[in-house]
């Protein structure tokens, strides 16, 4: 932050739980207008055998409730340059990149720079969807394959979108008729993020998220462990969409702005 009155942007590099370190900075970055980019790597459960001592559980939610900051969790090359141009263009507002260790499922002709640049946006539709669901950084790819599954059953099919939400605080500064063309309302709507599920609740109805500490393991093990498989989102959405079966699903974007 010292340095951000230069004709330099200055940034910071890191393992993300380790932002816990340097929150005091970051909130000050946010607090002065500082532009500060903010690079955080290995931000999620997934990376593994390093264990639950640096994998970030409520680290995003801490980040996203300070006011002023844009954190972006990106899901692929696409939205990793969406959230570069932010950075660059928002030069009074700190922005917090968390990139995965991970490999990342390739989502060619479906994500987009620009629509991502609004901080959510539609990444996989159907007609007359039955089930919407939201997803950030490596849960994305997750929640291609489990819409691809649930949509195209041979029996009791669940027409299924999937939006994509790298940076939750752009995509609240859309306008309001934006917000509700993306998340429709009065459809089940559920979260996939390996964090925090606090936060979540102004989005989905339902949410598969973290509500303990991580674990020690190979990466992928680790996320099977915790139910980030395609076979739990698929039951998960079906739950989901039965148990709102003959109620009024809540619309959560209905909501006075005052």
């Amino acid at each position: 932050s010292g340095n951000d009155g230069s004709l330099l942007r200055p940034f910071c590099a890191t393992f993300l739980t380790f932002a816990g370190y340097a929150l005091g900075a970051m909130r000050l970055s946010a607090l002065s207008k500082f532009g500060v980019l903010y690079i955080m790597t290995h931000d999620s459960i997934g990376l593994g055998e390093d264990g639950p001592t640096h994998q970030p559980i409520e680290t995003l939610e801490n980040l996203r409730s300070i006011p002023n900051i844009n954190v972006w969790r990106p899901a692929d090359y696409e939205e990793t340059k969406a959230s570069y141009v932010s950075a660059v263009d928002n030069l009074t507002t700190p922005t917090v990149i968390c990139a995965s260790r991970s490999t990342l499922k390739l989502l060619t002709g479906k994500s987009c720079m620009e629509k991502a640049q609004k901080g959510g946006y539609v990444l996989q539709d159907v007609e007359k969807p039955q089930l919407i669901l939201i997803g950030t950084g490596s849960e994305i790819g997750l929640c291609v394959d489990a819409a691809n599954e649930l949509s195209s059953r041979s029996s009791n099919p669940i027409r299924t979108r999937v939006v994509s939400m790298p940076c939750q605080e752009l995509f609240l500064s859309q306008e309001q008729s934006y917000q509700s063309s993306v998340l429709l309302g009065g459809i089940p709507t559920l979260s996939v993020e390996a964090s925090a599920q606090h936060g979540w609740h102004r989005f989905s109805n339902y949410q598969i998220c973290m509500s303990s500490f991580g674990a020690s393991g190979p990466g992928g093990e680790v996320m099977k462990h915790f139910g980030f498989t395609v076979e739990n989102v698929t039951e998960k959405g079906e739950k989901l969409v039965k148990f709102y079966e003959g109620k009024t699903v809540p619309n959560l974007m209905d909501r006075p702005i005052f």
